[in-house]
């Protein structure tokens, strides 16, 4: 007959067993060697995602009205918050006063220029008359002036033609010279046409600012989807920058963060298996989109420094987008920020990698 101890001792040493090997069992599933190898990768480190947009003003101003409340559908275009548009409607108006009087300018320089180029007429006309007294001037010296030699004609006479054969030389002079001016006064319209077209163009584009601004002061939705919490109150000073509210789009996705250890038979178009904690685990499908081209360490504020004092190797995460299948009602239950827990399922016919270091 077994005496006690034999028993108790017997008893110490089977529980013993069971607890070592429990412990080899936890550390090969943890491990994830045979016999608890699987092909099913997954994580709880996952969300959904979603292009959120923040509205915010292009100018400040006073908030006039507010049109829509929290968690509104909005659709493209429409008007959410009105701004005190006053200041913005006189600035147009200013805008285009100004426009108007660079307009009259130019087209006060139009008429100068066809003012100018009619003195230029006027002057040739009074070159061509200069050039036929000096020729009948001319003439008129060469028939006096042999008569003089030869005594038939007086002094007198030859002074006469001669003064008036000078005079209609410095009338042509005069007469180029009035010519030359009136063509350098066309060349100086023309070349202040140019400022005032260009003053013209500014003008125009200080009315089109002017009518951008105007419309700023009514913010729209710049795409369809829901409202978050509005922060717009009525008569709030508001400044460009300044959050009013955000709209959520209907097209959500999923970021997976995989350990870099999960990812080695992962691969782009595999199917995906999503459990969203505030759908009780409701399931929706989906599949790998494309992969993050570095690790979430490396996009961080403060960048892991792994060279320096001691090293504790720890395993970094690998986002990764996966496309939601279209055409699930659950689907459309869900939001940006939710939690989601991921299983891909690699057991697809691709070669597996081998010596993968387990999961930290």
């Amino acid at each position: 007959m077994s005496s006690p101890n034999r028993i108790l001792t017997s008893k110490a040493s089977a529980l013993a067993a069971l607890v070592g090997i429990a412990g080899v069992c936890l550390a090969l599933y943890a491990w994830r060697l045979p016999p608890f190898t699987s092909s099913v990768e997954s994580t709880d480190n996952a969300y959904v995602r979603g292009a959120v947009t923040m509205i915010s003003p292009k100018l400040d101003g006073y908030v006039a009205e507010v049109f829509v409340q929290d968690f509104m559908p909005v659709t493209a275009g429409q008007v959410l918050v009105q701004l005190d548009d006053r200041i913005y409607q006189q600035r147009l108006a200013q805008a285009k006063a100004t426009l108007a009087a660079q307009r009259a300018a130019l087209a006060n320089s139009e008429q100068q220029r066809r003012s100018k180029e009619a003195g230029i007429a006027v002057s040739q006309a009074g070159v061509d008359g200069a050039e036929a007294a000096l020729a009948r001037a001319s003439a008129d010296w060469k028939r006096v002036e042999p008569l003089l030699d030869r005594g038939i004609s007086t002094q007198a006479q030859a002074d006469q033609s001669r003064a008036a054969f000078e005079q209609a030389q410095a009338s042509l002079a005069q007469a180029k010279a009035a010519g030359e001016v009136a063509r350098q006064d066309l060349a100086s319209v023309i070349v202040n046409r140019n400022s005032l077209e260009a003053a013209v163009a500014g003008a125009e584009a200080a009315v089109r600012l002017a009518e951008i601004d105007l419309q700023n002061t009514r913010i729209v939705a710049p795409q369809d989807g829901e409202l978050g919490e509005v922060g717009a109150r009525l008569g709030q000073y508001v400044t460009p920058g300044t959050q009013l509210m955000a709209i959520v789009p209907d097209r959500v996705w999923i970021i997976a963060n995989f350990k870099e250890t999960q990812i080695a038979r992962l691969h782009d178009g595999l199917p995906a298996l999503m459990a969203v904690d505030a759908l009780h685990g409701e399931a929706i499908t989906g599949r790998i989109a494309r992969f993050s081209p570095a690790a979430g360490s490396e996009f961080s504020v403060l960048r892991p420094d792994n060279a320096t004092g001691n090293f504790t190797k720890v395993a970094q995460r690998i986002p990764v987008r996966i496309e939601i299948d279209p055409g699930q009602p659950a689907a459309r239950r869900i939001s940006p920020g939710m939690s989601v827990v991921v299983s891909v399922d690699t057991a697809d016919g691709t070669p597996q990698a081998t010596g993968a270091a387990p999961p930290s």
